[in-house]
């Protein structure tokens, strides 16, 4: 009987897990119909205002996962998303292109579906809830409440700021196989748009 020390992973069952996964990203690719329903990602509202302790940052998101995704994320795939928050004092001056970075966030979500359990868990940070439906686990995501994004100080009054922000796939988490067949699909490269408005303080 051979020892095999901890963590130990035997080459060929790492191969035989790579395969699996090509062979279920290859499934996607070839049954995706062209007829078949585009995710889509579009802010719903977004606003920066005074806050107790500064500016805070309310948002809303309609997502639509499309059936693509739908269907990796109930076989089993868990699916990443970022939202990417940019608050900026544009120098006009100097065509843009050296704005000075106010504040900025990424925040992170890994959304997936436990098929023991039928439920949804979505993570963020440390925080990771358990949800009964697919709808509530994207409203999870889909909205930002009351987050600090400057203090009082960081922001000068009568001066004009940039916000943008946006929601999107974060598809360099996904397995390389998916990566690769994700290259040109609308369906794996989700994102809104950049939503831009103007905070005067």
């Amino acid at each position: 009987m051979q020892y095999a020390p901890p963590g130990y992973r035997h080459p060929q069952m790492t191969f035989f897990r790579w395969l699996a996964t090509w062979l279920l990203a290859l499934s996607f690719a070839s049954t995706q119909d062209a007829a078949a329903v585009e995710p889509a990602i579009h802010v719903r509202s977004a606003d920066v205002y005074a806050s107790g302790e500064g500016y805070s940052l309310d948002a809303a998101f309609q997502v639509e996962l499309g059936e693509t995704l739908d269907e990796a994320l109930h076989r089993g795939l868990t699916l990443h998303f970022v939202t990417e928050f940019q608050l900026l004092y544009e120098r006009w001056y100097l065509f843009g292109l050296w704005n000075k970075t106010i504040s900025s966030f990424d925040l992170r979500y890994r959304l997936a579906f436990n098929a023991l359990t039928r439920q949804y868990r979505v993570t963020t940070g440390a925080l990771t809830q358990n949800v009964e439906t697919l709808q509530e686990a994207i409203a999870l995501m889909a909205r930002i409440r009351n987050r600090q994004v400057a203090s009082r100080d960081e922001l000068e009054p009568g001066v004009v700021y940039l916000a943008q922000l946006r929601l999107r796939l974060d598809s360099s988490q996904l397995p390389k196989p998916f990566q690769l067949s994700s290259i040109g699909s609308k369906s794996w490269n989700v994102s809104s748009d950049w939503y831009r408005w103007t905070v005067r303080p």
